[in-house]
């Protein structure tokens, strides 16, 4: 049984401590301002209205100093192991069309968010979702995000129909249980949600945790004041990392019997990537084996987790609230203790797992009963129509004819599934003619490469990401083919500021915003993201990337050993020899007129037009564009 009365918060804690525990579980001033004929809401609202699923932001592309601000909101959805029924997708689609700006977006944690949505249409925009069976509740705030999973929509693997069920019944045991929601979003209309596990149902109700004097407390896991921090989830199968494992506060790891049948769980503990610059005190970490539990205790094992960050956490220092900075200050050792006392009973020794791989699940797979699914690349996760590329008509084309599941994967991609064989080539043929490129014609770099939004609408974004990486993977592959190594391969993370949404410090090269157009770099990451990177420069402006990436490309290419990736290349030779071997390194020259730092920007059409041609070609863009641009200026000569 587990035993943990919630304890009172401490005399010393943070300004949002108060706003959480006057908030009326969730209730105000979200409420009352939403009634108020203004655009934005006060400082109080912004924060619990984070809980309901939802960011206040502007577009900074639009600022203008005396005006307001241009204000609008972005929602995220919870949808565990990235389940997306069509229903809810086609609603979506019309949603973003209706109050949001043509654009969805699929986020690294397999969950879809809409932008540009006004105030004003906040509360229609969310009664939608949630009459077709969708939600945001807990999609941000301080408590637990949404619970990722393996994609894959295997059917005939038991382990990954268990990963998902668990992913499920994790995300229904952790979700608030305040009114408050749907009080007022639908004025408390009563929502038609698939019916919960006894189990979790039973398991969350237990006394353990809840509020001495309160027979039936609002929150029985969370409590008035919910979580320090954000607390983040996965539920996986051996060797599939699809879900950077590693960088959750908690991940269950499925184990099963020679039959297939589910014993238990492995657990990981104390992942997270958000730090700060020039913060010391903060940093990205990975996740550590915390020991075994069996099937029956996993939920009591998940609540004296949570239930231990919860009481132990840092109230007063949000920059070290989260559950990794507990475990640095107490050590392993004595957290482990501390969740056993909780718990009730010891944890079983971490069970010997095979080696992890990262998968993405692009292309056609059989999923085991005689149906198929389909993962194609969305580049950043954007869903939208530009010019030939037309992503967001292609999906509801499909949705609407052929109405299909969906699954977002940890890499802002889309699995289709439960796709009957008959309709394969119809459902390709759509794809083709909206631009959608096939699994092998997408450039391995931009297949495992994953950038933030940033700008113009994240707050905290210090420079851009989504919008530049594009540019960035071109001039790296350019980079790549001019020293012979054309076919190479590897992780690109980017991110406009320190946080990590992107988790670029799991990257084998991630590129962290810093300033504007400058960036940290991180080295040395594993290409199945099992090792953290380490920053090997504090700041790189965009003009120098050439000059600053070829000679660690050079190294590599020299000095590597058979079939080794570049992030374990930089981990072994170390960032010293790196270092060095830069200092003394001569760039080769290029053909024609030198190193090129000139850059003329195009629109995204023409960019996605040009990259289908380099490809067909097997050339870079820039060959492409030099060659096209020197053969107009000689006719026009």
């Amino acid at each position: 049984m587990v035993q943990s009365p919630i304890k009172p918060a401490p005399e010393k804690v943070s300004k949002l401590e108060g706003i959480k525990e006057q908030s009326q579980f969730l209730q105000e001033p979200v409420a009352t301002e939403l009634q108020q004929n203004t655009t934005h809401f006060s400082e109080a609202g912004i924060q619990i209205l984070k809980f309901h699923g939802s960011y206040q932001q502007d577009n900074r592309d639009n600022r203008v100093r005396g005006q307001e601000k241009d204000y609008q909101f972005m929602l995220r959805l919870r949808n565990p192991g990235g389940f997306i029924p069509p229903e809810l997708y086609l609603t979506l689609d019309a949603l973003a069309d209706k109050y949001g700006n043509h654009t969805l977006r699929a986020t690294t944690r397999q969950s879809f968010q809409m932008h540009g949505i006004l105030k004003q249409n906040l509360k229609a925009t969310l009664a939608d979702i949630i009459h077709s069976m969708g939600s945001t509740l807990g999609a941000c705030g301080d408590l637990n995000r949404n619970v990722m999973a393996p994609p894959a929509p295997y059917k005939n693997r038991p382990e990954y129909v268990y990963a998902r069920e668990y992913a499920d019944n994790i995300a229904d045991l952790l979700t608030p249980q305040t009114p408050a929601y749907y009080d007022i979003w639908i004025d408390g209309e009563k929502a038609v949600t698939a019916a919960e596990n006894p189990e979790v149902v039973a398991a969350r109700q237990g006394k353990a945790g809840q509020v001495e004097g309160q027979v039936k407390p609002v929150e029985p896991i969370y409590g008035a004041f919910y979580m320090p921090r954000k607390f983040k989830c996965a539920v996986t199968v051996p060797g599939d990392n699809s879900v950077d494992a590693y960088t959750q506060d908690v991940t269950l790891v499925v184990i099963t019997d020679e039959q297939g049948e589910l014993q238990g769980f492995n657990v990981l503990a104390g992942g997270g990537m958000g730090r700060t610059h020039r913060k010391e005190e903060t940093f990205a970490r990975i996740a550590d084996p915390v020991g075994y539990v069996d099937k029956a205790d996993v939920y009591d094992l998940v609540k004296a987790i949570v239930f231990t960050q919860r009481d132990y956490g840092d109230r007063y220092n949000r920059r070290q609230a989260r559950m990794k900075y507990l475990i640095h200050n107490w050590g392993l050792e004595k957290f482990i203790r501390k969740v056993e006392e909780t718990f009730g009973k010891p944890l079983q020794p971490f069970k010997e797992l095979p080696e992890w791989k990262f998968y993405d699940y692009l292309g056609w797979h059989e999923q085991g009963d005689g149906k198929l699914f389909l993962g194609f690349q969305i580049q950043n996760g954007r869903v939208y129509d530009n010019g030939k590329l037309q992503v967001k008509a292609a999906l509801k084309e499909i949705e609407q004819r052929f109405q299909l599941p969906m699954r977002i994967t940890p890499s802002q991609s889309i699995v289709l599934y439960d796709i009957d064989p008959a309709d394969k080539a119809e459902i390709q043929a759509v794809l083709d003619r909206c631009g959608i490129l096939r699994e092998e014609q997408v450039d391995p770099i931009d297949r495992l490469s994953m950038a933030c939004p940033a700008l113009p609408t994240c707050g905290l974004a210090i420079t851009e990401s989504e919008r530049i990486i594009p540019d960035v993977l071109d001039r790296v592959r350019s980079l790549l083919t001019k020293l012979g190594l054309k076919d190479e391969h590897f992780v690109i993370r980017m991110t406009g500021c320190p946080n990590g949404c992107a988790r670029p410090y799991m990257a084998e090269l991630g590129l962290v915003g810093s300033a504007v157009d400058s960036y940290q770099v991180w080295l040395g990451g594993s290409p199945n993201q099992t090792r953290l990177a380490r920053t090997y420069l504090e700041r790189l402006h965009l003009d120098h990337l050439e000059q600053t990436l070829e000679p660690l490309f050079a190294y590599f290419k020299r000095s590597r050993q058979a079939g080794e990736r570049f992030g374990d290349f930089c981990d072994r030779v170390g960032f010293d020899a790196l270092r060095q071997f830069a200092e003394t390194y001569k760039p080769a020259k290029l053909k024609g007129s030198g190193r090129r730092r000139n850059r003329v920007g195009i629109s995204d059409a023409v960019f996605n037009q040009l990259k289908s041609a380099a490809q067909a070609q097997g050339k870079t863009m820039t060959d492409v564009v030099e060659a096209a641009i020197a053969a107009h200026l000689g006719q026009d000569g």
